[in-house]
């Protein structure tokens, strides 16, 4: 009798723990109530990696808050046959400058700092300049500040963002902070460095309290050193535009400003949180789709990592875009809409841009008819 009740025991543990397992997301999502626009949107997207030969790439979509459509296009690894997906992490390039931005207004709000507190006087390793620049020309990419030159581009001296930034201390400013719009990473590392000291904590830290409470899990340092999970490979063009492997880089060095990863799903909800967020308070969600100052005969566009645009009809339109190596990025909003678009891919989309304000534009027009 005892072996005759081994079986049943053993096909009952099976049934158990074959229930308790976490069943895995699908590997696209689709809101069949979109069905049309989506077979556009995928269309467009498919032919645009197709036709820039990007390997892979993964994209998002959500309207009023409700995401209507996610899937991993082509591979994150050609090496290794290794589809693209939901969870797939890429480089956000410049995108990273919306969190930066927002851990600065949340300093202005508990009244710690203010946007118009002058760079020397809260980092004074920064030196005392011949005009001070007070902290909303960093936000505003006004600043005065230099590029960084091609080797500066790929800093060999450690990860730290702080000692990468001491090369432009002892520089003279290019122009009277807010006359030119001229981006530069150093910018938002300097940005980086003041929220640091007032914080007192590492700025990693700083920026992990936000994407906990925000629910971006995906949104890490790029740390070469440890394993990301889903974090993609890196491609980039050689001399004859041919596909290659990126070479290989610490980017922490600018984390501040291009540092983070993030899968295309966290992108949009950080689109999301920044329209209706219940987490961050009002007056930062204001401060952060302010338009930046106008100066002269020419309204400046870009601010808080964001721009602000318009399409042909008038529709206005926030964009972050990320452009570095082994990696293209966008993030569209469109507030009047609630529409929200991320799309990551690991290639450079630097010969042509992704599409992302046209499918956006799609779901629009979907939802308008």
């Amino acid at each position: 009798m005892k072996i005759k009740l081994i079986f049943p025991v053993i096909a009952s543990l099976l049934f158990l723990f074959s229930g308790c397992s976490k069943k895995e997301e699908p590997a696209r999502f689709f809101d069949y109530k979109y069905k049309k626009v989506l077979k556009e949107a995928r269309q467009e997207a498919y032919f645009y990696q197709a036709r820039n030969f990007v390997p892979g790439g993964s994209i998002a979509v959500s309207v009023d808050g409700k995401l209507v459509w996610s899937e991993g296009i082509g591979q994150v690894s050609t090496d290794l046959e290794a589809p693209a997906g939901r969870k797939s992490c890429y480089r956000m390039g410049q995108i990273s400058q919306i969190l930066t931005s927002i851990a600065f207004y949340q300093l202005v709000e508990n009244g710690k700092i203010s946007p118009e507190d002058d760079l020397a006087k809260l980092l004074p390793e920064f030196g005392t300049k011949k005009y001070p620049v007070p902290l909303k020309h960093l936000l505003t990419q006004t600043s005065g500040i230099r590029q960084p030159t091609e080797d500066e581009l790929s800093y060999r001296g450690g990860n730290s963002f702080r000692d990468a930034s001491k090369a432009v201390y002892n520089d003279t400013l290019l122009f009277p902070p807010g006359m030119y719009q001229f981006p530069t990473y150093y910018a938002y590392n300097l940005l980086g460095a003041v929220i640091e000291n007032k914080e007192g904590r590492d700025f990693s830290r700083i920026i992990k309290s936000i994407t906990d409470t925000l629910g971006l899990t995906s949104v890490v340092p790029d740390n070469p050193l440890i394993t990301v999970k889903g974090r993609s490979a890196y491609y980039d063009r050689n001399v004859v535009a041919q596909v290659i492997n990126a070479i290989p880089q610490d980017i922490r060095y600018r984390l501040p400003s291009e540092g983070y990863l993030s899968t295309a799903e966290d992108l949009v909800k950080l689109g999301n949180a920044l329209l209706s967020s219940t987490v961050l308070s009002d007056s930062v969600k204001a401060k952060m789709f302010r338009l930046p100052f106008e100066n002269g005969d020419f309204r400046l566009r870009w601010g808080n990592g964001l721009m602000f645009l318009q399409m042909a009809d008038g529709t206005p339109v926030i964009v972050s875009r990320g452009l570095i190596r082994g990696s293209g990025s966008i993030l569209v909003i469109l507030p009047r809409e609630k529409i929200v678009l991320g799309w990551l891919t690991n290639l450079n989309d630097d010969t042509e841009e992704l599409p992302g304000i046209y499918l956006a534009s799609m779901f629009r027009d979907f939802i308008k008819k």
